[in-house]
């Protein structure tokens, strides 16, 4: 007997809910169904295919390389680790007018800026102007939490002490007289990182939040003078550190470095000769990395990207030759049961 009230009070109430009897659908997939929806998604795949493949083929993409690693590299010399404050010259031609807005990109290869130690080495409240938190950084700093002298670090860990700090001056050439192509550096970085994610510390002038601190290993100069033309482009707001403390999800990766935009060159890069005057400063030689700058436009998809519109075109195929294959197949051993 209790037994049985043990069991009842188990029971669940005998609702149409908890007794799985609500009214569903259930469609019942037949040939007629299946086989037009497949050709209608394989014509539709098919066109958006064409659209982004036709599209990616538009967008202009200049590259090079200037890792050194070849004699014949005008930056070979450049590559030595033992060399310092080197500069070299790239120059290069374009044979038509490079339609703008052009976009200026540095790439790294073999840099794994997803390994999550790397990545989590930083410290967040700094980062977001807690004056505090400089003179006692957190340990994930380590081994960028202080220096020899115990001086406090800021900023502090492997992702900010890893700034890139190559930096670029390109001209044109007409005429034998050298034209300075302006490089526009504002609003390169993600709008969330500029205004939520990473603040200065609210003291004036920002060089005093700095006391007592030392700037990061690798780094020219301290964070408040990270940017000498523009105070306001400074500390942890600076584009550069910006789009850098952003990263990258695969070991081969670009990053926006400027764009052209302004004066004679609102519309693009003219056909012509021009010359890449290069601070050589980030080493790559000792992960076997390599360094590229990169010139491209874009369109209403994006940069280039011939993957996405082979991928949605042979997805589109497969889907119109299952049909046809469901089809035959249809035909075959469906039709003669039905006279």
């Amino acid at each position: 007997m209790v037994k049985e009230v043990k069991e009842t009070e188990n029971r669940p109430d005998n609702t149409a809910f908890t007794q799985q009897r609500l009214p569903a659908w259930q469609p019942m997939l037949s040939a007629g169904i299946v086989i037009p929806m497949f050709v209608l998604i394989g014509l539709a795949f098919i066109g958006i295919g064409v659209a982004l493949f036709v599209t990616s083929q538009s967008i202009q993409v200049l590259e090079i390389d200037y890792t050194g690693v070849e004699q014949t590299s005008p930056c070979f010399r450049c590559s030595d680790p033992d060399v310092r404050n080197c500069n070299c010259n790239l120059e290069f031609s374009i044979d038509k007018l490079f339609e703008g807005p052009v976009f200026f990109y540095y790439g790294l290869s073999n840099y794994y800026q997803n390994y999550r130690t790397y990545g989590a080495s930083k410290d967040a409240k700094q980062l977001n102007g807690d004056v505090d938190q400089f003179t006692d950084p957190t340990d994930e700093c380590t081994p960028y939490q202080r220096d020899n002298a115990n001086t406090p670090i800021v900023p502090c860990g492997s992702l900010p002490n890893s700034l890139f700090n190559d930096t670029f001056v390109l001209y044109q050439t007409v005429n034998g007289v050298r034209k300075q192509v302006p490089l526009d550096g504002k609003g390169i970085a993600w709008w969330t990182d500029y205004n939520v994610k990473y603040r200065n510390p609210s003291v004036t002038p920002l060089r005093n939040a700095f006391n007592g601190t030392v700037r990061p290993v690798n780094w020219p100069r301290p964070a408040y003078e990270l940017d000498t033309s523009d105070p306001t482009n400074n500390g942890f707001i600076n584009q550069d550190f910006l789009v850098w403390m952003r990263r990258a999800a695969l070991p081969n990766f670009r990053k926006l470095y400027r764009r052209i935009t302004e004066g004679d060159f609102a519309e693009g890069l003219p056909a012509g000769n021009y010359t890449l005057e290069i601070s050589y400063n980030y080493p790559v030689l000792s992960f076997d990395g390599r360094k590229t700058v990169v010139f491209s436009n874009v369109s209403w998809m994006g940069g280039k990207n011939e993957f996405l519109g082979i991928a949605y075109l042979v997805t589109g195929s497969l889907c119109v030759v299952m049909s046809l294959v469901m089809l035959i197949v249809y035909a075959k051993f469906k039709f003669p049961d039905e006279d």
